[in-house]
């Protein structure tokens, strides 16, 4: 017998099949999972809305929307950042597993995007932003990222171009080789729960960063701290303070790199979150995410 194509109203929709690379499209864009959702939301209803039977290309289409509703909030975002109490820090990623993502899943999220990175992009206007994310991050033709931002491909290509020298000017955000990236943060790690500052001054770079997004709520420097010494020293007030027999600090990948996360014994809540940027072995940049609005959506640690 015959196979019979699908009907209609049997395939995949198309806006759930592409629901998680909207939403990394959205994150990577935004850099907060709750703006991203209330774009996914809006993208879903204009989908809804859409004359599916005249779009040749769906993901396409879908990318559009997407990049669209969030060129729009970034404008916004950026005023409510400015009134931000303190550092506003991109929302970070917080995984726990040591198994590699699958070639799919990789695609679908497209290159990896650390939080040091992220921080970065806040520089950026939003088309820079959108032309730099889509191009560099998920491999967008020039041609379809014009139609999302109304520009010529020339003049897209020219953001991206623009906005790739911003991102290499604005500070260290490669990642380092995994393995050396590991053994920075965990000799940050066991110098900081030591409160060994002479330890943590071998693994601070000279000029290392420390920034910290606490949002009012949570007690964090509002301005970023700046020198080996002055951040050694911060580190081991902060451990002396917080590392108690009821906190443990454990080790996580963040935005898919190695970090540290400081949780709750008991529950296994995350209270909270911390990058790394590294150059040549040492730490150069620090990014301390404690803001709890910013980690609930974490998974509790199960496992020290």
């Amino acid at each position: 017998m015959t196979a019979q194509p699908t009907a209609p109203e049997q395939a995949p929709d198309a806006f759930e099949t592409n629901r998680r690379y909207l939403g990394s499209v959205a994150y990577r864009l935004l850099g907060s999972f709750t703006d991203a959702e209330d774009v996914l939301q809006d993208a879903w209803l204009r989908w809804q809305a859409a004359d599916r039977a005249a779009v040749t290309d769906p993901r396409a289409f879908l990318t559009t929307v997407v990049t669209r509703l969030c060129y729009d909030q970034l404008g916004s975002a950026r005023a409510r950042r400015e009134a931000y109490y303190g550092e506003w820090l991109p929302e970070p990623s917080v995984s726990y597993a040591g198994v590699p993502d699958s070639p799919a899943e990789l695609a679908e999220r497209g290159e990896s995007v650390s939080l040091a990175l992220l921080a970065v992009l806040e520089q950026l206007t939003p088309a820079e932003r959108a032309a730099f994310v889509l191009h560099d991050v998920f491999a967008v033709g020039f041609e379809d990222i014009a139609a999302s931002l109304d520009r010529t491909p020339d003049a897209t290509r020219q953001l991206a171009s623009r906005a790739r020298r911003r991102v290499k000017d604005g500070g260290p955000h490669t990642g380092a080789d995994p393995a050396e990236h590991r053994r920075a943060v965990e000799a940050f790690a066991a110098a900081s729960t030591k409160g060994d500052i002479l330890g943590l001054m071998e693994i601070l770079d000279p000029d290392v960063v420390w920034h910290a997004d606490g949002g009012g709520i949570v007690r964090a420097a509002a301005r970023p701290v700046h020198g080996a010494d002055k951040v050694a020293r911060l580190v081991a007030g902060l451990v002396d303070k917080w590392f108690t027999p009821e906190f443990g600090l454990g080790y996580a990948m963040v935005n898919g790199e190695p970090g540290l996360v400081w949780y709750e014994k008991a529950t296994g809540a995350v209270t909270g979150v911390v990058a790394f940027a590294l150059a040549d072995g040492r730490i150069t940049e620090a990014y301390t995410v404690v803001n709890p609005e910013k980690l609930a959506r974490i998974s509790p640690v199960t496992a020290t």
